[in-house]
C-alpha cells in the first residue's frame, strides 16, 4: 500500500521575479494563464514565451469543448514545457496539455490511465483551494455526457509545483471562500478515506486546523485580515492536495459533480452544498472509527461538543459563503434521481473512497435532504 506520494518537486518564492530568475521562461515555453493574472505580475518582464489566455476559450470551469480548442492551438506552438499560472481551471487544463498529442479530450479519456508525458509541466496556483499543483487529476465537464469526470494518469503529475504568495494578493473574497472551502473538503474527505494513512492524515488534519483557524480570525478580525493569512491558506491548500493525492476524495466530490456539470456551480461551492449533508449520513451509518476522531478534532477547534460539530462548522462557513439549498440553484425533483444515477454509475472511483459505503438509496436520501 502506498503510504504517501508527493511527485512534483515543491518550490516557494516570495515574488514572481524570484520564480523567473530560477526557471528562466523562454521561447520553448507555453504559459497557460489568465490575462488579468499574467499582465500585472509577469507581463512587464518581456518574457519570450508563448501565451494562451484560458478565458479567451470560454468562461467558468473547464469543459471538453474549451479544452479541445486549447489543445488544438497549443499543438501548433511546438513547446516543450508548459507553465501554468492560475486557478484550478488553468492547472487542470495544463495537465492535459502535458500529455496531449493535439487530439481531443475524449481520446485521452479512452486511453487513460496509460498516457505518456509529452511536455515538462510547471504548476503555479493562484487560489488557495484546489491543491491541483500536487495531484495527477484533471476535472473536466464532459458536456456530451452531461456530467463532470476526472481524468487521472501518473503522467499528469507536475514536474514542479510552485507556491508564490504574491499571486494571491488580488484574489476576490468570494473566490477565496469557495476555493478554501474546497481545500477543507479535500482535507476532511482524504482523512476519512479508507485509503488514508498516518502520513496523509498528518497533512490532512494540519490543513483542517490551519483553514479553520484562519476562518475564525477572518470572522473575528474582518476581511481585511485576509492579506496576512493568504500564505497560510496557500500552504494549507497544498497540504490538503498532498493528502488527497494519495488517499483520494469521496462522496462529497462525487455528489457535487452532477450539480456543477448541469447548473454550472463553481467546484468549491458545489462541494460545500454537499459537505455536511454527507458527513451527517456517514455518522448515521457508523459512529466509531475515524469519523469519531474527526468529530472530536473538529469539536476542539470549534469549541463545541461533538453532537453539535456539523452545525457549528456550517455556522462558521456560512459567514464566509452562505450555503444554498439545491432548489435554489434550479435543481428539480427529477434531477435528484438523475444525479443519483449519475453518481452511482459514473463516479465509482470517488465513491469507493467514502468513509462507509453509500448505496443508491442513501445517495438519493442525501440529495433529498439538501434539496
Amino acid at each position: 500500500m502506498v503510504e504517501l506520494l508527493i511527485r512534483p518537486t515543491l518550490h516557494r518564492f516570495e515574488t514572481c521575479l524570484d520564480f523567473v530568475k530560477e526557471f528562466h521562461p523562454g521561447e520553448r515555453d507555453l504559459v497557460l494563464t489568465n490575462k488579468y493574472i499574467y499582465e500585472p505580475y509577469l507581463g512587464q518582464m518581456g518574457l519570450p514565451v508563448h501565451t494562451i489566455y484560458q478565458e479567451e476559450y470560454g468562461a467558468g470551469e473547464p469543459t471538453d469543448v474549451m479544452v479541445d480548442a486549447i489543445l488544438a492551438d497549443a499543438a501548433r506552438m511546438g513547446c516543450t514545457r508548459v507553465i501554468a499560472i492560475g486557478g484550478g481551471t488553468v492547472l487542470d487544463i495544463a495537465k492535459i496539455l502535458a500529455v496531449s498529442s493535439g487530439k481531443g479530450v475524449d481520446t485521452l479519456f479512452d486511453r487513460a490511465p496509460a498516457l505518456d508525458k509529452r511536455r515538462e509541466l510547471v504548476l503555479v496556483p493562484t487560489t488557495c483551494g484546489t491543491g491541483s499543483e500536487v495531484t495527477n487529476l484533471s476535472i473536466i465537464a464532459r458536456t456530451r455526457l452531461g456530467t463532470k469526470l476526472g481524468l487521472v494518469s501518473p503522467a499528469m503529475y507536475a514536474d514542479h509545483a510552485v507556491l508564490i504568495p504574491q499571486l494571491l494578493e488580488g484574489l476576490p473574497f468570494g473566490v477565496f471562500a469557495a476555493s478554501s472551502i474546497d481545500a477543507l473538503v479535500h482535507a476532511v474527505e482524504s482523512s476519512l478515506s479508507p485509503r488514508a494513512t498516518p502520513y496523509t492524515k498528518l497533512f490532512g488534519y494540519k490543513a483542517i486546523e490551519m483553514i479553520l483557524h484562519g476562518y475564525q480570525r477572518l470572522v473575528s478580525e474582518g476581511r481585511e485580515a485576509l492579506h496576512i493569512l493568504l500564505d497560510d491558506f496557500l500552504v494549507a491548500s497544498n497540504f490538503a492536495g498532498i493528502a488527497f493525492g494519495t488517499a483520494g476524495c469521496a462522496a462529497v466530490h462525487a455528489m457535487s459533480y452532477p450539480l456543477g456539470g448541469k447548473y454550472h456551480v463553481a467546484h468549491g461551492e458545489s462541494n460545500y452544498a454537499m459537505f455536511t449533508g454527507v458527513l451527517k449520513n456517514y455518522l448515521e451509518l457508523r459512529q466509531d472509527g475515524e469519523i469519531a476522531v474527526m468529530n472530536e478534532f473538529l469539536a476542539r477547534l470549534l469549541g463545541c461538543g461533538t453532537q453539535a460539530v456539523y452545525d457549528r462548522l456550517e455556522e462558521l462557513l456560512n459567514q464566509l459563503l452562505p450555503k444554498r439549498s439545491l432548489h435554489e440553484y434550479g435543481v428539480t425533483r427529477q434531477d435528484l434521481r438523475d444525479f443519483t444515477h449519475s453518481v452511482i454509475t459514473g463516479q465509482v472511483r470517488l465513491m469507493d473512497n467514502s468513509f462507509v459505503p453509500l448505496d443508491e438509496t442513501r445517495v438519493l436520501k442525501i440529495y433529498t435532504e439538501l434539496f
